[in-house]
């Protein structure tokens, strides 16, 4: 069996890694790291919760451990772009976890925090940069951080900066990067738009895949409730009262609607928090440290939440509401069952939300076990008048070709102008 120690890492990282109980490299460690020690650019697919932060950390670390010398004022040697504050957080403590003996300094940069301090800690030179797109463009134009001395660049969650709008954000920042420069993206999906991306950014990149795109973590056990709107809170407390000690993640489709149902869980005596867009920075981190310290036991949560909670022992995640984006489903579930661990993923389903579960178990390539309830029967289609002229038209081929309309339609995600204003208002506010 493949160990640590035989993947050419320096003997600080292995070291630390034993003392921090990691014995061997998962899947997507196996096979990446050796191909970035090589200094090859790295296109990686993996599940959530399979340790693709450790995948371009440990090389990243590595490759810096043999540059001596402190960064100069304002200057960065490597940096890992990130869609949200919460993700930014995690890679950043999972990545000093690592530097705590060595020279390294690894900093973060993301809105909702004193843009003022930041500006004093980019000052002394940073190893490490870790950063949303949109606080670090703001840093540029202040001319607070120098990027020409950045030789590695890591996109994480790359698929989610495309889904929040980040891409235009990227070409501003990608060329004020040094060159040559090692480039490595990481992802749990693999949109078609990611091709775009690494012919962009990546110059002749190895592809790691370890999982199918779209699929889910394997100890990942999925239901779907078919719910009427009004069934939804009184199925959820029936769900939360069976273990009320259980880790449970609860994801909402909006700020709004994730601030009302907390509010109404708490009401009901539940112990319950929430985190989304409106919360200030520390909001968001006091609530994801009381829910990984087990003082709050049910977490509600937008998709902004879905790729930075990092918490091996999630129990349950429930899809109040289904997302409008097919992979967002992906990477919510993706919170449970991590780490070798098992996990169950519940998904309630209104009738106005059938063409969403229609596009997740397309992007999945599976059919979500039913576990109450039943979708809509399909209309039925009129008879085909038996008279010639037109009317098979009318009564049959008419008919048909207005329900696939109506299924194309019903397939589209709901509100699709606003929808995109609020995705702005979420990367802005990350």
């Amino acid at each position: 069996m493949t160990d640590f120690n035989s993947l050419g890492l320096a003997s600080a990282l292995t070291k630390t890694l034993q003392q921090n109980g990691f014995t061997a490299p998962t899947p997507i460690q196996d096979q990446a790291i050796p191909l970035a020690l090589e200094g090859h650019d790295i296109m990686g697919l993996a599940q959530t919760g399979t340790g693709k932060t450790l995948a371009f950390g440990l090389p990243l670390m590595d490759k810096l451990l043999r540059i001596h010398g402190k960064p100069e004022s304002k200057t960065v040697r490597a940096l890992v772009l990130a869609p949200t504050r919460e993700l930014v957080n995690q890679i950043a403590d999972s990545l000093r976890t690592f530097t705590k003996q060595t020279p390294i300094k690894v900093n973060t940069v993301v809105g909702g925090q004193s843009i003022g301090r930041q500006i004093a800690m980019l000052n002394r030179g940073t190893d490490i940069l870790v950063a949303t797109p949109g606080r670090l463009i703001d840093l540029m134009e202040r001319n607070a951080v120098k990027l020409e001395t950045v030789r590695f660049l890591v996109l994480d969650e790359a698929d989610q900066m495309l889904d929040l709008g980040f891409i235009h954000a990227l070409r501003k920042i990608a060329p004020k990067l040094g060159q040559p420069r090692q480039t490595m993206l990481f992802s749990a999906t693999m949109p078609k738009q990611m091709e775009e991306i690494s012919r962009a950014y990546l110059t002749d990149p190895k592809r790691v895949q370890v999982a199918q795109s779209g699929k889910a973590a394997d100890k990942v056990t999925q239901s779907v409730h078919f719910l009427d709107k009004g069934q939804k809170t009184s199925a959820l407390r029936e769900i939360l009262s069976k273990d009320l000690s259980a880790p449970t993640i609860v994801f909402a489709r909006t700020k709004h609607g994730a601030e009302k149902l907390m509010k109404q869980l708490v009401k009901d005596g539940y112990n319950a928090a929430s985190i989304h867009g409106n919360k200030s920075q520390s909001q968001r981190d006091r609530a994801i440290k009381a829910f990984r310290d087990g003082e709050t036991t049910v977490l509600v949560a937008t998709d902004v939440a879905a790729r930075g909670i990092d918490i091996p022992g999630v129990a349950y995640v429930i899809n109040y509401e289904l997302p409008d984006t097919p992979e967002n489903y992906v990477h919510r579930i993706g919170r449970t069952a991590r780490a070798g661990l098992e996990g169950e993923a519940i998904a309630f389903c209104s009738s106005d939300e059938m063409g969403q579960l229609r596009q997740i178990e397309k992007v999945m390539k599976i059919s979500i076990p039913v576990a109450e309830g039943s979708g809509p029967a399909p209309k039925a289609t009129a008879p085909a008048k038996p008279n010639g002229r037109g009317g098979k038209n009318r009564g049959g081929a008419k008919s048909r070709n207005h329900g696939e309309r109506n299924a194309r339609t019903a397939e589209r995600p709901p509100n699709r102008k606003p929808r995109r204003t609020r995705r702005k208002r979420t990367a802005a506010a990350a």
